[in-house]
């Protein structure tokens, strides 16, 4: 058989022995646009090898990257939202929950636990953009506090890692009680003494930016994270004016003085390690 067939509208090249490529083997960066193989990707820690982009991760990855030997003891891993103002935008909050639940396998939009790195306890929270936009409601709240409560109790640092786009409109005023709370708690931290490193990741916004995110001992970023309180876009319309360029993204506040740090994903576990070193706190884990 001819490999060519021609016919009235053309040339056609006879493709019946051709196989689909399979979905989920390639990767392609959001913002260089380069491929890349899925499996190079994961193993770079979601890193974009071309433009160090640092794709959304989530608390698996963050739990495996960070405790050692991926060992650690959740808390609270049951608490889920309730619906107390009954709240319908266009289905019934309970009917987000539970779909939500269902497609990220969360219970909701943070986990926390305790564990090791490189021998040192720590207690550790890590919001989960993947669960209504890793929005705060009153079960991110308490979970953050009872983390805080637990450094309280053993003695040991506290590590909170925060992407979220601001607090959960469906619990309102209950969602933004939870920044002062948090807030309250970490003071009771630091009259302690023991330290609080906040890691900001991509994006972190709102009611988290305006309360915990900020209120680390040391504040550490992933590069390019937007970080800030309104977005960009309503900024500029409500001051009428252009931005600068990189406004609100980790290098433009290192520059202004709100970023101690600028981490990339693959040294983050010594970094953290290091700063904990650095404040003597290890003293009083031996």
């Amino acid at each position: 058989m001819s490999w060519f067939k021609r016919v009235k509208e053309g040339i056609r090249t006879e493709t019946k022995d051709k196989k689909p490529t399979p979905d989920g083997l390639w990767y392609k960066c959001k913002e260089c646009k380069q491929p890349t193989s899925t499996k190079e990707f994961e193993t770079n820690l979601c890193v974009c090898p071309f433009c160090n982009h640092h794709e959304r991760i989530g608390s698996k990855e963050y739990f495996a990257l960070l405790f050692d030997n991926e060992k650690f003891q959740e808390l609270d891993a049951n608490l889920s939202s309730s619906d107390p103002l009954n709240f319908e935008d266009t289905k019934p909050y309970p009917d987000r929950i539970i779909a939500s639940q269902a497609k990220s396998g969360l219970t909701d939009a943070v986990r926390t636990a305790t564990g090791k790195i490189n021998g040192l306890k720590v207690s550790m929270a890590v919001m989960d953009f993947s669960f209504i936009g890793g929005s705060m409601g009153s079960v991110v709240g308490e979970k953050i506090a009872r983390a805080i409560d637990k450094a309280l109790e053993l003695k040991i640092p506290l590590i909170i890692i925060s992407k979220s786009g601001g607090a959960r409109m469906m619990e309102a005023a209950f969602s933004l009680m939870q920044m002062a709370k948090t807030s309250a708690k970490l003071a009771l931290l630091a009259e302690e003494k023991l330290p609080y490193i906040s890691v900001l990741t991509d994006p972190t916004t709102g009611g988290i930016t305006a309360s915990f995110a900020m209120l680390g001992d040391i504040n550490i970023a992933e590069p390019n994270a937007l970080i800030g309180f309104a977005g960009p876009r309503v900024i500029k319309e409500t001051i009428g004016k252009d931005l600068p360029d990189g406004f609100q993204r980790s290098e433009f506040l290192k520059e202004k003085g709100f970023i101690d740090f600028i981490v990339e994903r693959k040294d983050l576990k010594e970094k953290l390690f290091t700063v904990i070193h650095i404040l003597g706190t290890h003293k009083k884990l031996n």
